[in-house]
């Protein structure tokens, strides 16, 4: 992308930055703006909104139209997360709701699982397999890691579908207790490509099905008002993306990596202890 639009690694890497920030910015502004539009019409538009914007990203070599674009997308996506939610249970008998979120979330894995075999196969096209494995380091395995973490996130995504009705609150544990021992173990022992592996795997267990038992919680805890609540989640969960990268890059290169593992560890004690406290009313009737 860097050479398609004329610039350095990093400044296309602001196409990411500009995503997380429009839907940061923008979810719970349109919300409130279209409170009195249907849904199903807000949702189509959201939708053809992220489609175009996409598709100007793909095909364009400017730099400035693809911000635009991409900041558009991000606005799109706002959107659509925080709807689907909704629109999966509405549709879906309870014993099925929490099937039908495992189900609509799960775009995302499925889609870094196919970019995985995408850049498998072109690597296998253009270089063969020998030399890819032979030699190589960390870095130069991108599709083996996007692999990994997709075929984690979606089998993640099944036992969510399959469990989160009986053993949600249990579930938000171990998910947040998985990603925990993912960062920590990167953080400590990445040198070793083995590790790394298992470590991406757990991450996407974490990753698959968090989506699904926050968005749930959520849900349970706004009950009439799930519509208003979910636009929320939607700017925590990028603002947190946000502030992970620029915390993170702060701790790493001022105290160093075992900083990580700190800030991690007080993260996850503090997602247990509102899991806990929350579980009158986000988890009824849940184990």
């Amino acid at each position: 992308m860097s050479q398609a639009l004329g610039v350095s690694q990093p400044v296309a890497g602001q196409t990411v930055t500009i995503y997380a920030v429009a839907t940061m910015l923008t979810a719970i502004p349109v919300s409130i703006a279209t409170t009195g539009w249907p849904r199903r019409r807000l949702l189509v538009l959201a939708l053809a909104g992220f489609l175009v914007a996409n598709l100007v990203t793909a095909v364009s070599r400017d730099y400035a139209l693809t911000m635009a674009a991409r900041f558009i997308a991000g606005a799109a996506s706002g959107v659509t997360w925080s709807l689907l939610g909704g629109y999966a249970q509405r549709i879906t008998p309870d014993a099925l709701k929490g099937r039908a979120m495992a189900f609509a979330f799960a775009g995302t894995p499925v889609a870094l699982l196919v970019t995985g075999l995408y850049v498998l196969a072109h690597t296998i096209l253009y270089t063969y397999i020998a030399p890819v494995l032979a030699g190589v380091g960390l870095e130069d395995q991108v599709q083996w890691i996007l692999l990994d973490f997709g075929i984690a996130s979606i089998v993640s995504i099944w036992l969510t579908g399959v469990f989160v009705d009986r053993y949600h609150r249990r579930l938000v544990i171990l998910s947040t207790t998985f990603f925990a021992a993912a960062a920590v173990t990167l953080t400590l022992w990445s040198a070793n490509p083995v590790v790394d592996y298992v470590a991406v795997g757990v991450w996407g267990l974490a990753f698959g099905g968090a989506a699904t038992l926050f968005q749930g919680a959520l849900m349970a805890a706004s009950r009439e008002h799930a519509d208003a609540a979910q636009p929320l989640q939607v700017t925590m969960w990028n603002g947190g993306i946000g502030l992970g990268g620029l915390i993170g890059g702060v701790l790493l290169a001022g105290l160093g990596s075992g900083s990580l593992m700190i800030a991690v560890a007080l993260l996850v004690l503090v997602t247990v202890v509102v899991v806990v406290l929350a579980r009158g009313h986000a988890f009824p009737g849940r184990r």
